[in-house]
């Protein structure tokens, strides 16, 4: 998808650039500070995405969004969560407040990746979260098989994803935005800090699970999920 960034602040812009370097299907057409310099963009080019700012010198974003006549989709990036609402009635893809964690950024680029594909006709394309998932690693993203990771453990700055033959891949997206990428009825939270393969559990024990020859704690309000996905299984 073909994009612009637009923010009057330099550290901002950055930042957002930085972000979008690290999407493959992403192309950025410019990168401005100023919102004047969009008319003649959008005229010049073809643009399908537009990462806009809000308060701005002299036209802010909600202003500009509103004075186009065919906007492309735009995700709204501000460090103001008031105009919310009035991004939404403008029917923006997505509201990011600054500062915006790289999970909840490719998220949302992932939502207007569907309208595309959706607005021009484009096969729906398989989901990451089927047999993959990528995550942020050593700024680039990095392709991890569902059927490789035997735990994933949440530390105090970043999550540490566990992958047969000992290899492991580190990543600052946080525990809760890895799980929400994970396949459904294939891995389980069984503590505020862990996250297991079902495929992978070697054996149940009364406080702890032991995975792929580690053993693992059971979080007292986690146990009963376990215990019936156990039950489920028993012969």
């Amino acid at each position: 998808m073909n994009c612009i960034l637009i923010d009057d602040e330099s550290p901002a812009l950055e930042l957002l650039e930085d972000n979008v370097r690290q999407i493959p299907y992403l192309n950025v057409i410019a990168s401005v500070r100023s919102p004047m310099q969009v008319f003649d963009l959008i005229k010049e080019n073809q643009v399908d995405l537009m990462f806009l700012d809000i308060q701005m010198p002299g036209i802010n974003g909600l202003e500009l969004l509103r004075s186009l006549k065919q906007p492309p989709m735009v995700i709204m990036v501000t460090a103001y969560q008031e105009h919310a609402l009035d991004g939404f009635n403008l029917d923006v893809v997505d509201y990011l407040v600054k500062p915006v964690p790289f999970s909840r950024f490719l998220k949302a680029v992932e939502k207007a990746r569907e309208l595309y594909q959706v607005r021009h006709g484009k096969p729906k394309a398989i989901q990451p979260e089927n047999d993959h998932v990528f995550v942020n690693a050593n700024y680039s993203l990095v392709k991890v098989k569902m059927q490789d990771i035997t735990f994933i453990e949440g530390l105090k700055d970043y999550v540490r994803i566990n992958i047969e033959d000992g290899k492991q891949v580190i990543t600052r997206m946080g525990l809760k935005g890895v799980e929400e990428k994970l396949s459904s009825g294939r891995f389980m939270r069984i503590h505020k800090s862990y996250i297991i393969s079902l495929e992978k559990i070697d054996a149940v024990q009364k406080t702890q699970v032991i995975v792929a020859g580690t053993e693992i704690p059971i979080g007292e309000g986690y146990r009963s999920a376990l215990q019936a996905y156990v039950n489920g299984k028993n012969l």
